[in-house]
């Protein structure tokens, strides 16, 4: 059974199999939706997601010549919690591979943002990068006072660019998969309404 294409390139089922039986067999294999429910259909649906995306990945950095020797750290292109919920989780897990980083390096390259930007997001967030203060007690507690924009302005706009290549690569992402990916019914991406596993339950 195949349960996608990219482009002409199929993915059995046995891919999504082997990887499925090896998250069940992880560390994780506690905390995962049992085999067969809506959840554990969902989870086959992320992963088969996860797969094509590795492979519209490793197409592209075949194409340009990346190698894992390109990639910077996964630090510098994921730093926190909050940088892979902009990015989502399937596109954060494939940025795992250090080639997936070096293709995000490459493609988001000449993402920049400007000084009008970087100034505005200082005037709406004036505490955002402000150190913290040393008290008469020795603790450390808020700063007192806004910083000024050019002490801040370095880290402003390095956490602005940021956000500007993970969301500049999410988009050349969703354009791929839109152009090259063909998902068979039962394996179409867990968010599409159109599936009868994407209910929202309390």
């Amino acid at each position: 059974m195949i349960v996608a294409t990219v482009g002409a390139v199929a993915v059995p089922v046995e891919e999504v199999d082997v990887r499925e039986t090896r998250l069940r067999h992880g560390p994780l294999a506690s905390s995962l939706p049992a085999p067969g429910t809506s959840e554990g259909r969902q989870l086959r649906r992320w992963l088969t997601q996860l797969i094509v995306t590795e492979r519209l990945i490793a197409a592209e950095a075949d194409a340009v010549g990346l190698t894992a020797a390109d990639a910077p750290a996964q630090a510098e292109v994921l730093p926190d919690p909050t940088a892979r919920l902009e990015i989502g989780s399937i596109a954060a897990a494939a940025l795992a591979d250090p080639r997936a980083r070096a293709l995000f390096a490459h493609l988001t390259a000449a993402v920049e943002v400007s000084d009008d930007e970087v100034a505005d997001y200082h005037s709406r967030n004036p505490m955002r990068f402000a150190a913290s203060a040393t008290r008469p007690d020795g603790w450390r507690g808020p700063a007192a006072a806004a910083p000024p924009l050019a002490q801040v302005r370095s880290a402003i706009t390095a956490h602005l660019r940021g956000a500007a290549r993970r969301r500049a690569f999410r988009m050349w992402l969703d354009e791929r998969r839109a152009a090259l990916v063909w998902l068979a019914p039962g394996y179409e991406h867990p968010g599409d309404p159109r599936q009868p596993d994407n209910t929202h339950r309390h």
